[in-house]
């Protein structure tokens, strides 16, 4: 039995589906609109404006109300419903989705930080290239996840899990390259340090975009697939889009 099938099976209130699918979609919502601040602080970095970057900054308030708002109808929801199987899983998996969110909304705000003490110091410096390409690395990230959220797909969302891979690969490449800067012309040390750490609270986005990817398998497979290597996780969606 496929995962929608076995949540309309569970119940026939039209209403608990709706305020089902509500959860579901302000999931979404808060998700696009941590990765339209996601993209903002990495161009406002890249292209030295400290407007933007404070723009961005600010949206970390909405997003930490976002989150307690969904929690607590998740909570709601639980304390009515007492829900079953893959509607328990549902809500147990946005809240933890959003948990994640919430953490890339201060990751991000934190590359906002460094991106105005960059622009004000006012130099020319290494690994911005890095930045940005590490930067649409772990946006491609957050919006597959999105999608494989509203689609139910534990193949994309293992795709997600796959990618992360790639950016850990290439943060790890980015910090051997500006360690080796930083020895040679230590005039740069405070700026370098500064994109380093940038590229750090990149990895991390990276990190909780794979948890969410996660989240979503467990949604579908009902199978939990944390702490699990690439090929158990395949494993895990193929037997679960086998049961189809």
């Amino acid at each position: 039995m496929s995962y929608e099938q076995d949540r309309h099976s569970n119940h026939i209130s039209q209403s608990f589906n709706e305020e089902l699918e509500q959860i579901r979609t302000e999931l979404l919502t808060m998700g696009g609109f941590v990765e339209r601040q996601l993209s903002d602080a990495v161009e406002a970095l890249v292209e030295g404006d400290t407007e933007q970057a404070e723009q961005a900054r600010k949206s970390d308030q909405a997003i930490n109300d976002m989150e307690m708002m969904i929690d607590e109808q998740c909570t709601l929801i639980i304390a009515r419903r007492q829900p079953a199987a893959a509607d328990l899983r549902l809500i147990i998996s946005v809240s933890k989705a959003v948990s994640d969110l919430e953490r890339i909304g201060d990751e991000t705000s934190r590359i906002c930080r460094y991106a105005i003490e960059l622009a004000d110091e006012g130099k020319n410096v290494r690994g911005y290239q890095e930045v940005r390409h590490i930067g649409n690395l772990v946006r491609d990230m957050l919006q597959n996840c999105l999608t494989a959220f509203a689609r139910s797909d534990a193949e994309m969302a293992y795709k997600v899990a796959k990618q992360d891979k790639e950016v850990d690969s290439e943060y790890r490449t980015a910090m051997r390259s500006l360690m080796t800067y930083m020895m040679e012309d230590p005039r740069y040390i405070s700026s370098i340090m500064n994109v380093i750490w940038i590229l750090r609270s990149l990895e991390r986005i990276g990190d909780h975009a794979r948890n969410m990817a996660e989240h979503l398998i467990y949604l579908v497979s009902g199978t939990d697939v944390r702490h699990s290597s690439l090929k158990e996780i395949k494993r895990t969606v193929r037997k679960a889009e086998e049961r189809k």
